[in-house]
């Protein structure tokens, strides 16, 4: 008798219609598409001038990260940023293939969205000409998709970690 058990989870994506599980891997791939893509660009962007220029008012407005300025200055701050998303998104892109990748992916992704995100309590992200909240300027426009990327990469971890959990015990 085998002792193997699939998890109820894959036990109902390999049960589902193919049409099923070609939509839940077609949401997969461009929610993780729409999570490289941001990094990758905007992680190479951190090698510029313009960006190193344009993180000033965003890090020293926000007092738990004006640190990172004292510490590595303006550029070694961006540069750091943009080493840290580089990464990240490789991880993403290899998370298709190895669930600890997975797992490094969606814990790095989680704190790095989690930080930008957070800078939305301390930044002015409402619009003034408009009238304020609900009405987000440039930089809340900016800002406000951290939140799903934050989304996203938590569930890449809780996935992976699932994943791993289930072959250590098939292993075990």
């Amino acid at each position: 008798m085998s002792t193997v058990h699939t998890p109820p989870a894959a036990a109902a994506y390999l049960n589902a219609r193919p049409a099923d599980r070609l939509t839940l891997t077609a949401g997969r791939v461009i929610s993780l598409t729409g999570v490289v893509l941001p990094l990758l660009l905007i992680g190479i962007l951190k090698f510029t001038q313009v960006e190193i220029d344009g993180l000033k008012p965003l890090i020293n407005g926000t007092p738990w990260l004006a640190w990172l300025y004292s510490v590595f200055g303006f550029a070694g701050t961006s540069y750091l940023l943009g080493v840290v998303e580089l990464f990240t998104a490789a991880l993403f892109i290899t998370s298709f293939w190895s669930v600890r990748a997975g797992i490094a992916a969606g814990a790095l992704g989680a704190l790095t969205f989690a930080t930008t995100a957070s800078t939305l309590f301390a930044l002015p992200i409402w619009e003034a000409a408009s009238g304020g909240a609900p009405y987000l300027n440039f930089v809340g426009s900016f800002l406000i998709k951290d939140v799903a990327l934050l989304g996203i990469s938590l569930a890449v971890l809780g996935e992976s970690m699932i994943k791993n959990r289930t072959a250590m015990s098939l292993h075990a």
